[in-house]
Order: structure tokens, then sequence, then C-alpha cells
């Protein structure tokens, strides 16, 4: 029989592949949501992927955005089948270890005819492991995040085979491309049935912008009634909002932060930089780069040599550009990055469904921020009324560099309270705001009114 909601707290499975220690652009949204989980009465379990892969495969890992977890958060780590990725011949197995070529095949195979999707291993441990523990006490409803979006039939499997209804959080697309605006598949692959399967049992889709709820109430019309916009955010707790000082002299510091990726327009920003430092205010301007250049090990050779510096990374020549790539920075860190940068430059790749977690930081300074990327993003939505954007309204090499000559100039002359506005209309965009429509559709889908919760937690 089934406990009173008021005895007991509303007990959510959080299926989240990329948690942290990973640094994949989508942990951020999962380390919050889990957090807020907690924090609004939720016991949370989190199935999430195994170290192995993090620290062997993607290789690499940010331990201080661990440090940030409640530790009321009780974290599962589901094995899953490293063949695709190993190439350690020692931990072949016979079948691979004699017939490569065939053992290929039949893994293609059975990805293409059980789930289209590399983690599929995963989500059937995730299945199993959640079962274990909802024989020992019941889950009141599952949360999902993709990609991958093997989490997503994890949780319409586990409906299936325990009744516990399930949430889908879009943070990311799964039959879109957003780099084309296009399918991202062929008519017929088995990816548009599973969706559909998928959302069919879903008691609640999430979006994280309009344009994308807009695509998907028009492929999927049934299911438009179950969807909702819950937009991503900035963390107060990992981002120390400091009092604004002006750089009265000195090269202006132009900033990027985040993982580099070639998906972006990293061209045209190199040649935009270097086009607004033939203008006499920023002739010695810096263009510094923090974060990650590419996801994997060999990726930043490629990515240096696309900023047009040398792909070894020599420090002469960096200096000569004007371009720095300083390297990955912790996220307990990131405001000591935004403290020392006069303009930030939001640089995204993509089209009109893209809007970046990235940008809700951005607001928070209150530094005026120039646009890099297509012109009709969704991350437009955020940005118009932010008092300090510099939009060229495109990707025209001469407009972007003109819109860097115009940050740079409004960066010399900021005063507090131009700051003061453009930080006010960031309020509205911490995680613990718009994470609260969520959390109320989780509670009623769980079954558990808010008053009951409002109880539990003290509130």
């Amino acid at each position: 029989m089934r406990s009173s909601p008021s005895a007991r707290r509303p007990r959510v499975l959080y299926l989240s592949f990329y948690f942290p220690p990973s640094r994949a652009s989508g942990v951020y949204r999962a380390r919050a949501t889990a957090n807020h989980l907690v924090q609004q009465g939720f016991d949370v379990t989190v199935c999430a992927a195994p170290l192995r892969f993090l620290y062997d495969v993607v290789g690499t890992v940010d331990e201080d955005l661990l440090e940030t977890v409640d530790p009321q958060i009780q974290v599962e780590r589901p094995e899953m089948n490293m063949n695709r990725w190993e190439n350690d011949l020692r931990r072949f197995g016979r079948f691979r270890g004699t017939m490569p070529v065939l053992a290929r095949r039949f893994e293609d195979w059975r990805t293409e005819r059980i789930f289209p999707e590399q983690y599929a291993s995963w989500a059937w441990a995730s299945v199993r492991r959640a079962l274990r523990l909802h024989a020992r006490q019941r889950f009141d409803v599952v949360l999902a995040t993709g990609n991958p979006h093997a989490s997503f039939a994890a949780a319409w499997l586990f409906r299936r085979l325990t009744g516990v209804p399930y949430v889908l959080d879009y943070r990311d697309s799964w039959t879109l491309n957003l780099f084309t605006d296009s399918p991202a598949y062929p008519d017929g692959h088995p990816a548009f049935k599973w969706e559909q399967r998928v959302m069919r049992g879903a008691s609640g889709l999430v979006f994280v912008n309009q344009a994308l709820r807009g695509w998907h109430a028009e492929r999927y019309p049934a299911f438009a009634d179950k969807m909702m916009v819950v937009p991503n955010g900035w963390d107060p707790d990992l981002m120390e909002v400091e009092e604004f000082k002006p750089r009265a002299e000195g090269p202006l510091r132009f900033g990027y932060l985040g993982t580099l990726t070639v998906n972006q327009p990293v061209e045209e920003l190199a040649a935009a930089f270097r086009r607004a430092r033939t203008h006499p205010e920023l002739a010695d301007a810096e263009l510094n780069i923090h974060g990650h250049l590419g996801f994997f090990r060999n990726s930043p050779s490629a990515l240096r040599e696309r900023l047009g510096l040398d792909p070894h990374g020599d420090e002469q020549s960096d200096d000569q550009a004007g371009i720095h790539c300083r390297g990955p920075v912790p996220k307990t860190e990131v405001s000591a990055v935004y403290r020392e940068s006069d303009v930030l430059v939001f640089l995204a790749g993509g089209g009109r469904y893209v809007t970046s977690g990235k940008i809700f930081e951005y607001l928070a300074t209150g530094r005026p921020i120039v646009s890099v990327h297509a012109p009709d993003i969704a991350a437009r939505e955020v940005l118009t009324r932010y008092p300090l954007w510099f939009d060229p309204n495109g990707l025209d090499v001469d407009a972007v560099a003109q819109a860097m000559v115009e940050a740079g100039r409004a960066a010399r002359d900021l005063t507090a309270e131009q700051v003061a506005t453009a930080r006010r209309h960031a309020d509205g965009y911490t995680r613990e705001t718009l994470l609260r429509p969520l959390t109320q559709r989780l509670r009623t889908i769980a079954g558990f009114p808010n008053e009951a919760d409002a109880e539990l937690t003290g509130r």
C-alpha cells in the first residue's frame, strides 16, 4: 500500500547520464535540477555515467563541480558496454578479439534493431538498478534528461515494469539537428518511432526554449498539451556577482568562457577580432578563451588552427594575434574570469533553436556582450531586453568587428548604474526561479500536493 504523501518525501529517480564530475555542457542543468529538487523536499536518486567512461573515454572531468552536489543526493553509476570505445586489446573479449569485424557488425545491428543509440546498455543497466532500489523503497516519479536519449527509453521501460510516471527533459534535441535546423535522421529511422513511443507514455515533456517546443509540437501535435518550457539559467551558488570596477586604462580584455567546439563559428570570431584590433581603441586588446578546446584529447590542435594560431600552442603567435587560449576553468572559479573580462563574447553554433546555457551567466555579470552567431538564434529572446547587448545581426566579419569596437567603447565608459540595470535583467533567470514550474509539475505527477511539500521542507 502506498504511503500517505504527508508521511514521507516524494521520491524521484533522475536519469542523467552526464552528471558531475562530467564537464559536458548539459551537466550544469542536471546538477542544478537535482540540487533544487532536494531543496524543495524531494528524495533524489541519480543514475549517471560510470566513472570509467568519464575518465578513460571522454578524458576530462571537473572534480570541483562534484563538490557542489548536495550530499543528500544518492548517485548510482550503472555499468555499460564499453566495446565501442575500447582500444586496449587486452580488454577485448574472445569474440571481439578473434573476429573484430564481425563483432562490430553485430554491435551495429543490435544498436539499429533494439535502440538507435550507443548508450543503450547504460539505459538497460539503469533500469535494472532502479528496479532493485524501487523494491526497497518505491519511486514516485522519474525525470529523464537527454542526451543521451537512451535515458528516455529507460524511463519508458521503467514505467512499463512498475507503473511509475515519468517526465522527459529535452535539454538537447533528439531528432532535430540544431546545426542545420532539419531532422537529424532520414525518414523511417527508428529514432522517430522511439521518440513517438516515449512521448506517448510521458506525463510531461520539457524543452529549453519556445522554438524547440514549437518544433516538437508541430511534429507531434497529439502530445503538445504535455509540453512546457523550462529555460536554462545561471547558478548563484557557483557565480559570485562582484562589485563593479571599471577598467580606466590598460588593454581591453574580451572574454569567451566555455568549451570551444567545431560547430561554432570559430573562424569568423578570429577574423572579426583581428579586424577590430586595427581600430585605434582596440589596438592592444586581448581575446581570452577560457575553457577546453573540444571535448576530446585530440581536439585542441585543430581548434587552435581554426583560430589562426600555431596548432602546437606557440605563445609568440598568440601574442601577435592577441588571441590567448587560457585553458579550462573549474566551474567554481568562473567569477574570477568574469571579473577580469571587460567585454564578453557570446559565441554559439547552430540556428534558430539554440539558446546556450552560458548566456544566462553572461547576463548576470552586467558586462557588455558581443554576439557571434547566426542571426535567428533562439538566444535572441533572452538578449533582446539586455541593455548592453551589441548585436551584429549575423556573422559578417566587418559587422562583428564593428560590434566589438562599440562594445569596447561601452566598457570604457560603463557606469555602476548601467551595470545594476543590466544585472536586474538577469535576476529572472536564476535556476531556482526557472525550475519552479518543473518542480510543481513533478509534485503533481507524483501525487504530492504542494502543502505537503511545504511542511516537509519547513517553508
